[in-house]
């Protein structure tokens, strides 16, 4: 083995940095947010013919579920090319609007009350330990008052979490491996990967891109990226997102409406992923609820991660209403609380502290400014992508833009972008077959970095 250590620079900025290489992108802008680079330690694995004959092997089988997956999950490989890069160019501020993680610092009143609860740990009467697995009363009826108030939805049926991303797996349990799926194309990438762990897909099948077993339904530019579901095969489970990651598209009442009555008429499911809610501008539904019929065939999951900050903290809940009920007459509600029971301790009592400050009117109007400031970071983005003469989708009601470059390779305009301008971006292939062609470029990021980003987009693209 060889070991190389210490690679990189001492000081990059939380969305990646002071641009230190000589290059035709300076800037002339000197405000930085910086924290220190951690040193990157590579180690590489060399195996010898002798070291392969010796190796040690269980008789345990892999999973075959797992082994059906390709590449890897797809925002670690974009982290893994960023990292890639920096050892070509070690010198380069490299932006990042890919991964859509948070860069803003949690409101002081949201912090402040984490930091009361985490020293009240010390005291003997501040002092909890395991909490309800469904998450604190106090939390729960919370969000039940401030995002479902006369639509129906009680305090019992919402379940805390630790972020939307691990619900959609517990979730998944809940459903087994017999059921049958749908997701949007492209959609968030969970979606497909678990029903591939679970077992509920066919193969990959590399001539279309997809997995066998899947019903994919096609968003495009031309039906608004709301699919046609006189087109779709009915399936046990449906994935929706709106605003829809990757492409911004917030879906109407009447279309949510449609999709409801497509639900009920085929005895599906709908997961309704609404992480992205508070950042809708149009008179659209925050919440599949709001749709007549829906307590009986959805299920909502969201979080705190991109209206406070929490990427970091993990607090999210899901909504599970009494009426949605399994073929045989069983709650689903009870089926998932055993889940919860058996898999998780419940999310934790300082995050939880946190959520409950965000639901505060302080909480709320900071959490407003938060959301405010990306979206303005957005409506740069936009601006940029529009004056170079682009097709640019989204960005209206999610924190991300969706841009077209027909004819080419997703991960070929993902690189060029990198090599070229050491930016950051997400290739829309890596969000289903449908996002070919597209890159989504995030809105997360410092206001001097996202200028200077745009700054070097219309150098490479005038």
């Amino acid at each position: 083995m060889s070991l190389m250590n210490n690679l990189s620079t001492s000081m990059i900025s939380s969305s990646s940095s002071t641009f230190f290489a000589p290059t035709s992108f300076n800037s002339s802008r000197t405000q930085s947010v910086s924290v220190p680079l951690k040193s990157i330690n590579i180690v590489k694995c060399v195996a010898t013919p002798q070291e392969q004959q010796n190796a040690y092997k269980t008789k345990v089988s892999r999973n075959a579920n797992i082994a059906k997956l390709q590449a890897g999950y797809l925002f670690p490989e974009v982290a893994r090319r960023r990292a890639a890069h920096l050892l070509k160019y070690p010198n380069a501020q490299v932006i990042s609007l890919g991964i859509g993680d948070t860069t803003e610092p949690i409101p002081d009143v949201i912090t402040s009350a984490m930091a009361k609860r985490s020293h009240a740990l010390s005291t003997l009467e501040g002092y909890s330990g395991y909490g309800a697995e469904q998450g604190e009363k106090a939390l729960r009826a919370a969000l039940a008052s401030t995002f479902y108030r006369n639509l129906g939805i009680e305090d019992d049926d919402i379940f805390v979490s630790d972020g939307a991303k691990c619900d959609i797996s517990r979730l998944q349990v809940v459903f087994g491996s017999n059921v049958t799926m749908a997701v949007q194309d492209p959609s968030y990438p969970a979606y497909v990967d678990s029903s591939v762990i679970m077992g509920q897909t066919g193969q990959f099948q590399k001539d279309v891109e997809k997995y066998g077993n899947i019903e994919y339904m096609r968003c495009t530019p031309e039906n608004g990226f709301f699919p046609d579901l006189s087109k779709v095969a009915r399936t046990d489970i449906i994935f929706f997102c709106s605003p829809n990651n990757p492409t911004g598209a917030a879906a109407t009442r009447e279309q949510l409406t449609r999709l409801v009555k497509f639900a009920k008429d085929n005895g599906s499911i709908i997961v309704y992923d609404s992480a992205y809610a508070m950042y809708m501008s149009d008179d659209n539904p925050r919440s599949i609820f709001e749709i007549p019929g829906a307590k009986e065939v959805a299920i909502e999951t969201a979080s705190f991660s991109k209206y406070a900050g929490f990427t970091g903290v993990r607090l999210g809940w899901t909504v599970i209403p009494k009426q949605l009920l399994f073929s045989d007459g069983f709650p689903v509600a009870k089926d998932f609380n055993r889940i919860v029971c058996t898999c998780f301790n419940g999310a934790s009592n300082i995050a939880q502290a946190g959520g409950l400050a965000c639901l505060s009117s302080e909480g709320l109007e900071a959490m407003q400014e938060v959301i405010g400031f990306y979206k303005e970071n957005t409506k740069i983005i936009v601006e940029t992508f529009n004056s170079l003469g682009f097709k640019v989708y989204g960005g209206k009601n999610a924190p991300y833009v969706w841009v077209h470059f027909p004819g080419r390779s997703s991960w070929d305009v993902f690189s060029e972008i990198l090599e070229k301008t050491h930016i950051v971006t997400t290739p829309g292939s890596g969000f289903g077959p449908g996002g070919e062609g597209f890159i989504r470029v995030s809105a997360f990021g410092h206001r001097e970095n996202v200028l200077e980003a745009c700054r070097r987009f219309k150098q490479l693209y005038n």
